[in-house]
């Protein structure tokens, strides 16, 4: 996943979320409005964000494509990874 065929770390070598806005749906529960810049591409996203034992976690879905990554094949394209995949995170609160 980090050599030049997907994320080409060497010449991306940083992922960058910058928040624009957040939209809250609960009090412990939010989407989060940003750009992100991946593979050299910003790209505007959506992120639900809930609040659970102070924990934050939150997941996004986006297109490989829509950053420049064409999704891997093997086996002369027999096996493909979809395009659309699924970010997923977790923030502890430490006090």
């Amino acid at each position: 996943m980090q050599g030049s065929q997907v994320l080409d770390v060497v010449q991306f070598p940083e992922i960058r979320f910058q928040s624009t806005g957040i939209e809250v749906k609960s009090p412990d529960n939010w989407i989060v409005h940003g750009n992100l810049t991946l593979h050299g591409r910003d790209r505007s996203i959506a992120v639900a964000v809930t609040l659970k034992a102070e924990h934050y976690r939150g997941s996004a879905t986006l297109k490989q494509t829509d950053f420049g990554i064409t999704p891997v094949t093997v086996a002369g394209g027999t096996v493909k990874v979809k395009d659309e995949v699924k970010i997923e995170f977790e923030i502890a609160l430490i006090k």
